[in-house]
């Protein structure tokens, strides 16, 4: 079988590392009738690993040499190749319950909108595990107060529990990226602890507060809440978005109109 050539289109880099690889594997620790859903399996890396574990694997691929790679090796009896764009793929269908684990080694160039696509999900959602740009691993579970803390932190913070797992080099992979990577896991939080009343109120005000960070709330978000309303709530007008909590935000948007 002939090599395959990395595509940056695709934001390819495949992960080689086998100590890495093997941590990653007991880190997920699969049992066999787990229902697992790898996005971007690449050269089967984990692919090999989990299938090794698993009665069934579903994939979700964009690259056409790499499912023909796939459906040569594997046979549909053990693998289900989903192909097309994670993006708009609607991973809501593969799940019985709430019991759907989803992996991967996502590509850093989309991460973030993938992010928020997948958190719409969380109810069908048992874990996500993410091979992800090591900084944006930072910004997802950073705490209020710090540079780090944005719009990313809010929004998946609210739905979910999330650890960072493990650091990897750009050694481990081929090509090596340009930046430091690390994997993350995301646990769906309970739908009773989910007290937003109007997500989409909630998505608009967390993004206004971020969009000029440096700004007070006050500036920030003038036109959309008064200083009257903040201070009535006890958020401070001169505070910036970074100050506020998780919690702040939820109260926040659960008292406008």
């Amino acid at each position: 079988m002939r090599p395959h050539v990395a595509r940056k289109r695709f934001g390819q880099h495949f992960l080689v590392d086998r100590q890495i690889i093997a941590d990653i594997v007991e880190l997920l620790a699969v049992q066999p009738g787990d229902q697992v859903v790898e996005i971007g399996p690449g050269l089967g890396a984990l692919t090999r690993p989990l299938l090794q574990r698993l009665d069934h694997l579903q994939v979700v691929e964009i690259d056409r040499d790499i499912i023909a790679r796939l459906q040569r090796e594997y046979s549909p009896g053990k693998l289900t190749i989903h192909a097309g764009d994670a993006l708009l793929f609607d991973f809501g269908h593969l799940a019985s319950g709430a019991g759907l684990r989803i992996v991967g080694n996502l590509p850093y160039n989309i991460s973030t909108p993938l992010l928020f696509h997948l958190a719409s999900f969380g109810s069908s959602v048992r874990d996500m595990h993410f091979m992800l740009q090591k900084e944006v691993v930072e910004r997802m579970v950073a705490a209020p107060g710090s540079g780090d803390f944005g719009r990313l932190s809010v929004m998946l913070q609210y739905r979910f529990v999330m650890e960072r797992l493990l650091d990897v080099p750009p050694e481990a992979f081929d090509p090596p990226p340009k930046v430091d990577s690390a994997v993350v896991r995301l646990i769906p939080r309970a739908a009773a602890d989910l007290s937003v009343r109007d997500e989409t109120q909630f998505a608009t005000l967390v993004s206004t507060a971020f969009a000029q960070r440096r700004k007070m709330l006050r500036n920030s978000l003038r036109g959309l809440v008064e200083d009257s309303h903040l201070e009535g709530l006890g958020l401070a007008p001169s505070c910036r978005a970074e100050e506020l909590s998780v919690d702040d935000y939820v109260l926040l948007a659960n008292s406008m109109k």
